[in-house]
């Protein structure tokens, strides 16, 4: 693959508009799933592994940099989750794919396939052990960066014990019999090699690069505490680091740093680096406290190498200057987008980068410091390249209980202040998770349609502080969908949108907020479109607890979260027991095969609505998962949305 950009080219040539007065793209160009999905460059910088293709065909393509051939190995319809490199003569490409276990419950099963560099298939990891085909994500944990390679994978193992059947620990851990493991995994045959059984509590190890573990992840199934504990220098026992208290402390812990033989931790606000041998805290880097905290991780050292936090765009913190200074050349090449480093070679001579922003979709990069060349890979969603996309701006409202919240805000291409056009309430899902300076196929394709989108970064959101986030715990039928109604009156003040031509569209808990709002709040809004959403709060508990168990801290967590203190608490707050109270059309969306919010959701919806005498459409999508995986699928419910927006709120 020869260079042929260099660093003014790719800036220029994220200056191309299309017309502003261009017809729009047809949704299969929003619907289609990406192009490309992940990427990663061989540790001596020589090949470039590709994730991507099209749902029919997913695929793995190799490029060995200023040589000719791209071969490919075709991995079929299976979801694509990431790429990267066991040292420099095998890639793992890491698939997704649904199994069912009886007629009313599935699992999304992730594994791992070693690929040679001519695009050979190799091996799937883990194979030879019977018990570890049983653990849903098979996470690589490490690679050993010294010969020969070797990948660390979480498996499972046998308990040791004969009968279980009065161990109420294990029932409630979900998978009776049975621990996790630390395996060590050769690529050549995807054999393994048992390295260390965890506890009945343990979840997960870090490891340092010779694939000894360092540090052990606990979560005690009793009383749901999460605790981490090491092994100093890699030796001894191991011995208590940090007890977090409680299960949701887990998200405190940020990782374990080799040549600091210490955690990373946030504490009182900010992010620290704890040693595992005296314990010594020390403040990491300068950033501190902020909104949405990440590191930057180098694979090669094991360590962090940079900060990043922001609200509305990344601001990074590089706590390696000779990292910083090549993301520094990327930032100045592509000034209006996000430029995020995906990995780089062993000697730091070659980059890998993401670029994409609000209108742009993403597009990855090699940079090549050497050379001062940057080389186009790929294009996620090359049918969009050229096209006139919305423009999209930040903004902060106040809730009417004067709580800040943030928001991102999509004009449709060549729209003007003042316009008074139709709006979009676009929440995101999670609810614990946020919207960002990236660009969202659905925003911008109700964009492009004519619509303003507003997408706010309601109370729960994850990234914007701990007392913001703990501001959404119990309130996803209050204050979560008020904040969402004070964004509509915010923008009604300034005069860009009409208040009344108003519709809500959401996929997952934005699903649900959508059907909150039609049916909690019915002279908001004129439509409301639900993509896998929840209708019934306590049945949703029920479908989780038959996956995980009763008992299971995910259990106790969500109930915390939808402050489930009463059945009279969940039903008030339950769209589908407010179905009489609807007075906006409703388009339903579910995937058959949807494992995370079942379709029984929306069906219930629909059966409620009909007794009711409301208007509604149901849309099953056929083969699909929670996270609309497929082209076909995708483009579907795109259009489903398109017809149904058209006739209940017309943009002229």
């Amino acid at each position: 693959m020869a260079f042929v950009k260099a660093l003014w080219m790719a800036a220029a040539a994220a200056c191309v508009f299309a017309p502003a007065k261009a017809a729009p793209p047809p949704a299969s160009a929003f619907g289609r799933v990406p192009a490309v999905v992940d990427a990663a460059i061989s540790p001596n910088g020589q090949r470039i592994a590709i994730l991507g293709g099209t749902s029919e065909q997913r695929f793995v393509s190799i490029a060995t940099i200023d040589q000719s051939g791209l071969p490919a190995l075709p991995l079929g319809q299976v979801e694509a989750v990431s790429v990267r490199w066991a040292g420099d003569d095998h890639v793992l490409a890491r698939i997704a794919y649904w199994e069912s276990t009886g007629p009313r419950l599935a699992y999304r099963l992730e594994r791992n396939i070693s690929i040679a560099p001519d695009a050979k298939p190799v091996a799937r990891l883990l194979d030879n052990d019977v018990l570890s085909q049983f653990v849903a994500r098979q996470p690589i944990l490490g690679i050993t960066d010294t010969a020969p390679t070797r990948a660390l994978v979480l498996g499972l193992v046998d308990n040791g014990r004969s009968d279980d059947r009065f161990d109420t620990r294990m029932k409630r851990k979900g998978t009776s019999g049975t621990l996790f493991a630390l395996w060590s995994v050769d690529p050549n045959t995807g054999n393994g090699k048992l390295v260390e059984r965890g506890n009945d509590d343990t979840t997960s190890w870090e490891v340092d690069l010779a694939g000894q573990p360092r540090v052990r992840l606990d979560i005690d199934e009793i009383n749901h505490r999460f605790s981490v504990f090491g092994k100093p220098g890699g030796k001894g026992e191991w011995k208590p680091i940090w007890d977090g208290g409680s299960y949701e402390s887990r998200r405190l812990y940020y990782g374990y740093s080799e040549p600091d033989d210490a955690i990373y931790l946030a504490q009182e606000g900010r992010l620290v680096k704890k040693r595992l041998g005296d314990g010594t805290v020390e403040p990491l880097g300068q950033t501190g406290s902020g909104p949405s905290l990440r590191l930057v991780w180098d694979e090669h050292r094991n360590t962090a190498v940079g900060i990043s936090s922001g609200g509305e765009r990344t601001i990074y913190e590089w706590l390696d200057p000779e990292i910083g200074a090549a993301a520094n050349v990327l930032v100045r090449a592509f000034k209006a987008e996000e430029v995020n480093l995906e990995g780089w070679s062993r000697d730091r001579t070659r980059f890998l980068a993401r670029v994409a922003g609000p209108n742009s979709p993403g597009v990855w990069y090699l940079y090549d410091r050497t050379r001062k060349e940057v080389s186009p890979l790929g294009e996620e969603y090359p049918e969009l390249k050229g096209a006139a996309l919305g423009t999209t701006s930040w903004m902060t409202y106040k809730a009417r209980d004067g709580l800040e919240i943030p928001a991102y805000v999509t004009l449709p291409p060549g729209a003007k202040p003042g316009a008074k056009l139709p709006l979009i309430v676009y929440p995101h899902g999670g609810p614990r998770s946020r919207d960002n300076y990236d660009f969202d196929f659905v925003a911008q394709f109700l964009a492009t349609r004519g619509y303003v989108v507003l997408q706010p970064q309601f109370r729960g959101s994850w990234g914007f502080g701990d007392d913001f986030e703990a501001a959404g715990r119990g309130e996803w039928g209050g204050k979560m969908q008020t904040d969402l109604l004070d964004g509509v009156a915010a923008l009604a003040a300034s005069n860009d949108i009409d208040p009344q031509r108003v519709c809500i569209v959401g996929a997952s808990f934005g699903g649900y907020a959508a059907l909150a709002g039609a049916s909690l709040h019915p002279d908001v809004y004129r439509c409301a479109a639900s993509i896998a959403g929840v209708a019934d709060l306590g049945q949703l508990i029920i479908d989780d607890a038959r996956t995980h168990g009763r008992e299971a801290a995910a259990i106790d967590e969500l109930k915390a979260d939808l402050g489930a203190t009463s059945s009279d608490r969940l039903a008030a707050q339950s769209p589908a027991r407010h179905a009489a109270a609807v007075k906006a059309s409703i388009l339903l969306i579910h995937g058959d095969k949807d494992t995370v919010v079942l379709p029984s959701q929306s069906q219930l919806m629909a059966e409620r609505l009909k007794a009711a005498g409301k208007p509604y459409d149901l849309v099953i999508l056929p083969g699909e998962n929670h996270y609309l995986t497929k082209t076909a699928n995708r483009t579907r419910a795109l259009e489903a949305l398109e017809q149904f927006l058209a006739k209940n709120l017309p943009v002229n």
